[in-house]
């Protein structure tokens, strides 16, 4: 099931950004890819679950840093890292037909959304039970005027899981 967030889009991490965390990670650790055996981790580079037998990868990621030096905005301690799953090599990134006008990846789960002000400071969060509640969620995040991007995370394990910025 697909939930639509209109007119916004989930963002996977940029291919590259990715290019550097398939090197590095955000924490300065190397990348140390696995071959998933049981498929369903949750991909930031295309935004879809893995499949068994793809080669993936674990790394730590910054999500608000790269966008911060891009804005100028100064996150101070909410520039945060944490674990994400990538494919280990490049991928098509994507489907994007499934993403326009704001298909929303990896459903059937809590989701903390994640509200930031353009300076990169928390607006506030809302925790999100259902499918179509992260869809009201998002639209009542950006009714605010001081909301310039959402994370979505995992309730489960704290996870960044995409962003959506305003459009």
């Amino acid at each position: 099931m697909t939930t639509h967030i209109a007119p916004y889009t989930p963002l996977p991490i940029a291919p590259d950004v990715l290019a550097r965390l398939r090197d590095t990670d955000d924490a300065g650790r190397p990348c140390v890819p696995f071959t998933d055996d049981e498929g369903g981790a949750p991909l930031r580079c295309c935004l879809r679950r893995g499949r068994p037998g793809e080669r993936i990868a674990l790394v730590s990621y910054a999500p608000l840093r790269r966008w911060a030096a891009a804005t100028g905005a100064e996150p101070g301690a909410y520039d945060e890292q944490g674990p994400v799953f990538v494919h280990a090599d490049e991928c098509a990134g994507p489907e994007r037909a499934g993403l326009e006008g704001g298909g929303h990846p990896f459903t059937g789960a809590h989701r903390t959304v994640r509200r930031y002000s353009a300076d990169g400071r928390i607006l506030g969060g809302r925790l999100v039970e259902t499918t179509d509640g992260l869809a009201a969620s998002v639209e009542e995040a950006f009714a605010d005027p001081e909301v310039a991007l959402v994370h979505v995370r995992a309730v489960e394990y704290g996870c960044f899981l995409y962003e959506v910025r305003r459009p």
